[in-house]
């Protein structure tokens, strides 16, 4: 009777054992897979982020956007990584106060500024009302007021102005 015994704790505990690994790669895999497209949207639900702000100026003028319209530095117009083109938000600069409207047309910030805190690029014209233009950047809250469809205004080619930077 001992080595069925035996047998029975072995076979728990390597049970146990393979459970737990078993665990452990299922919760890997969620913490470490994206979110569904249909999360993107829910995850700024809020509308509401906190970060950097950075701006592209004149020397991105005429470039085409994601949203197939051409930059220009003089309008009020801003890039973002995910909100959906089209979309109205309100920045207030958190430093100096100050806040503006601006459209997204465009993504962006690159990847390399993203890693620094970047949150939003915005055009030279935003920069300008928000005083940020001499520090280049500035702390801000990034509100959206009016969700855009992500319409497309021409077919996409090339880089768009955000992406080259």
């Amino acid at each position: 009777m001992l080595p069925v015994k035996i047998g029975l704790e072995h076979f728990f505990r390597r049970g146990a054992v393979v459970l737990a690994a078993f665990l452990y790669a299922v919760c890997a895999v969620c913490l470490l897979s994206p979110p569904a497209a249909g999360a993107q949207k829910s995850q700024h639900a809020k509308g509401t982020q906190t970060g950097l702000a950075s701006f592209y100026g004149r020397a991105f003028d005429g470039r085409k956007t994601a949203s197939g319209e051409h930059f220009d530095s003089d309008e009020l117009t801003a890039a973002h990584p995910s909100y959906p083109l089209g979309t109205r938000v309100r920045v207030t600069n958190l430093e100096k106060g100050g806040s503006v409207q601006v459209r997204i047309t465009d993504r962006g910030p690159a990847q390399r500024y993203r890693r620094q805190g970047v949150i939003i690029d915005l055009s030279r014209a935003a920069a300008t009302r928000l005083h940020m233009r001499k520090d280049g950047r500035a702390r801000v809250r990034v509100q959206v007021l009016e969700w855009g469809n992500d319409e497309k205004k021409e077919a996409e080619s090339g880089k768009t102005a955000a992406s080259a930077g």
